[in-house]
């Protein structure tokens, strides 16, 4: 009989279990839109070869006495149709299941993943894997030498922290500079912990040409566009707190690494509500120079040996799984005290030219314990993949507004019937200037940062 591998948790994941309440449940979504209507039963041999190229995909998710860790199972995924909440809970504690979940609508394959098993980067070569097999079946592709990624399954299976840590004094620039408290957005929260999806896709040339006019970066001006969109929100009374936004950073950007684990640490934009003249290039400069400086190749290196010193604390090693988590909630609540909300720039998505044709489009989505925007691209379409806890977004209204204001037409979908969003200001009146090529977006270092 074959010896049961288990894996221990890398150090991003360790503080999901403890972490993950109400809406927040720590379940993020990488969905393809396809040309076409999904076959579900294609679908499900698909998920069921792809799945053996990622073994610890298949684990469960235990408990031991100092930690939480992964123990691998013989479970297979049930591909189903989206007839649940999205971002729904996917870990009980004692029950033993698959920490991700397949399902499809119409034309779209969504893959939903606990975060204690990978990263953005991560769920989306499963998912690439996913349409490899799918769309080598259903059209006869021949996708075995094309599917783009030479890493071994131990590559995958490796914990890049644990490879690149590094015993350093000091703390990066972000956290140093950190504020205690930041603006929080307002509003009704869903009775039910329920996120809202809602979903914007413009052109990449469009937006990109936007951002070059102004001297920017697609990821610089999103973060500046959500900054603008929360000031429109304040009152007098607020703009005493800094708007703060978390940007997570792909770390294999900055250390080679194959891996299908977490692998990304978080930097942080803060903003002074005092320094806002009403334009967005009274934002930018100060975006830019917070990227510049945290960005560094030194600071990414301390932002990440940050993340590995929980596991290297001795003093911590030692304390009960039981205490850990109530310590390790309590440190979370008070950061999020100083945070306004979440960008995450996922970057340009590539497939097999083979693939292209038969795919629309990406997005991605990441539970939020108030709103998160993710960003991510394929050939033209940039998608604005928006998630709130609040029944009402005004701030995420202003942010499509503001990127109509552009000059860009923004196309809406949401998963809530009775969506506010589906306004004719949401498009704009003339066709936009000169468009440069989509394919000049990889040049991006938006790039640089997962969810």
């Amino acid at each position: 009989m074959a010896q049961t591998k288990w894996y221990q948790l890398d150090n991003a994941a360790k503080i999901v279990p403890s972490t993950a309440g109400g809406s927040d449940t720590r379940v993020f979504r990488i969905t393809c839109e396809l040309k076409e209507e999904v076959d579900p039963d294609i679908l499900q041999s698909a998920v069921t070869a792809a799945a053996m190229e990622f073994p610890h995909f298949s684990s469960v998710l235990k408990k031991g006495l100092f930690w939480y860790y992964l123990d691998q199972s013989d479970l297979e995924a049930e591909v189903t149709e989206d007839d649940r909440p999205a971002l729904d809970t996917i870990y009980w504690e004692g029950r033993r299941n698959l920490l991700y979940r397949v399902n499809y609508h119409g034309r779209r394959i969504n893959l939903e993943m606990y975060h204690v098993l990978t990263d953005g980067t991560g769920a989306f070569e499963f998912l690439k894997a996913i349409l490899a097999e799918y769309l080598g079946i259903r059209y006869g592709l021949d996708l075995i030498q094309t599917t783009g990624s030479r890493a071994s399954g131990e590559d995958r299976q490796n914990d890049a922290f644990g490879k690149y840590y590094k015993k350093e004094k000091g703390k990066p620039e972000g956290q140093k500079t950190a504020p205690k408290r930041a603006y929080h957005l307002r509003g009704d929260k869903d009775e039910n912990l329920q996120n809202h999806l809602l979903e914007g896709t413009v052109s990449v040339a469009a937006f990109l040409a936007a951002a070059r006019a102004r001297n920017s970066t697609v990821a610089e001006l999103s973060t500046a566009l959500f900054i603008q969109a929360a000031l429109r929100e304040m009152s007098l009374r607020d703009r005493k707190y800094p708007i703060v936004l978390s940007v997570p950073v792909n770390l294999r950007n900055y250390f080679p690494s194959d891996t299908a684990r977490n692998f990304f640490g978080v930097i942080n934009v803060v903003y002074d509500p005092a320094l806002y003249d009403g334009t967005l290039e009274s934002i930018i400069p100060v975006v830019r120079e917070s990227f510049d400086k945290q960005l560094r190749q030194d600071q990414v290196e301390l932002t990440m040996n940050s993340y590995a010193a929980l596991e290297h604390n001795i003093a911590i090693k030692v304390v009960p799984l039981l205490i850990k988590n109530l310590v390790i909630s309590a440190i979370n609540a008070k950061t999020q005290r100083g945070i306004t909300g979440t960008i995450s720039n996922v970057g340009k998505i590539t497939v097999p030219k083979e693939m292209e044709p038969y795919i629309h489009k990406f997005s991605c989505f990441m539970a939020a314990p108030e709103v998160q925007v993710c960003v991510c691209s394929f050939k033209d379409e940039l998608v604005f993949s928006v998630t709130s806890a609040f029944i009402q977004q005004p701030v995420i209204r202003n942010f499509f507004r503001d990127i109509v204001d552009l000059g860009i037409d923004v196309v809406l979908e949401s998963n809530d019937f009775d969506a506010p969003y589906k306004e004719p200001a949401f498009s704009k009146p003339e066709p936009a200037a000169e468009k440069p090529a989509p394919a000049e977006a990889a040049a991006d270092p938006a790039g640089k940062e997962a969810p």
